[in-house]
């Protein structure tokens, strides 16, 4: 799959885990941060595709309902989860 394709899927996956998604030019990177009661992801679009996401995937790895979200194969594996029981 392509890395775009991955990106959009992984940014999907943050929105369905409750994540308010951020993406913005930046210019330091991104990640979690808890705001006003919400959690928003910020995600770096001064940064290539393949860094962006690797943004979100590090974001992701600490979501405790991640292995019950449905996503492909490739980005399972790329995150480095388990299928819920």
């Amino acid at each position: 799959m392509h890395g775009v394709e991955l990106l959009e899927q992984a940014l999907d996956v943050a929105k369905r885990l409750g994540l308010d998604v951020r993406r913005e030019w930046l210019g330091t990177g991104g990640g979690v941060c808890e705001f006003r009661g919400r959690r928003r992801l910020f995600v770096d679009l001064s940064e290539p595709v393949l860094d962006q996401l690797a943004q979100v995937r590090d974001a992701l790895r600490n979501e405790p309902e991640l292995a019950r979200v449905p996503m492909s194969v490739e980005l399972r594996h790329l995150i480095g989860c388990r299928r819920a029981a």
